[in-house]
């Protein structure tokens, strides 16, 4: 599956019509569902054989950010063989009381793995995190970039992305 196939694919999949009520409160006749894409067992394997051309040099864990970016990461990871660590909004209360779960990330270069980056403003706030735990962040990869300037806010703090589709990629293939 070439690059345009994966994203008529996904756009195929997630999708939906109808009325949805945004995040934002707006209500819309569209909605992405990234569940769909990332749930599906043959384009999840797609997007990670894919992806996984994306990581830069020399990686040496995979954070993928709660929720959409774990199942990314974790096919990632079986790709690749690189290790892989969960990563909360906040540390749990209880138990390890770890903001992030898996592997070791203390003076590791880490790469950071979403589904979709709108803004990037989770991702600044977590790759913050991660960096108070002693990890080396430069690198965020993502299956889609909205092209709401996540990509420019995300430079602005360091952190260059890297991304397998836009929005625009998937608006052409809908055409």
């Amino acid at each position: 599956m070439d690059k345009a196939q994966l994203a008529q694919e996904i756009y195929n999949i997630a999708h939906l019509t109808g009325e949805f009520t945004l995040r934002s409160g707006l209500v819309s006749n569209e909605y992405f569902d990234k569940y769909l894409f990332e749930s599906n067992p043959k384009l999840l394997k797609e997007i990670a054989e894919q992806l996984a051309n994306y990581i830069p040099e020399g990686t040496e864990v995979l954070a993928g950010l709660e929720m959409g970016g774990i199942p990314i990461a974790t096919a990632l990871s079986l790709k690749t063989g690189i290790p892989v660590v969960f990563v909360r909004k906040e540390a749990k209360a209880y138990g390890t009381c770890k903001l992030a779960e898996g592997a070791d990330i203390k003076n590791k270069k880490v790469c950071i793995i979403e589904d979709v980056v709108t803004t990037g403003g989770q991702i600044k706030l977590s790759a913050e995190d991660l960096k108070q735990v002693g990890a080396n962040v430069t690198d965020v990869l993502c299956v889609i970039d909205r092209q709401q300037n996540g990509k420019e806010n995300l430079y602005e703090a360091g952190l260059i992305l890297h991304s397998l589709l836009t929005m625009e990629d998937l608006v052409t293939v809908s055409n």
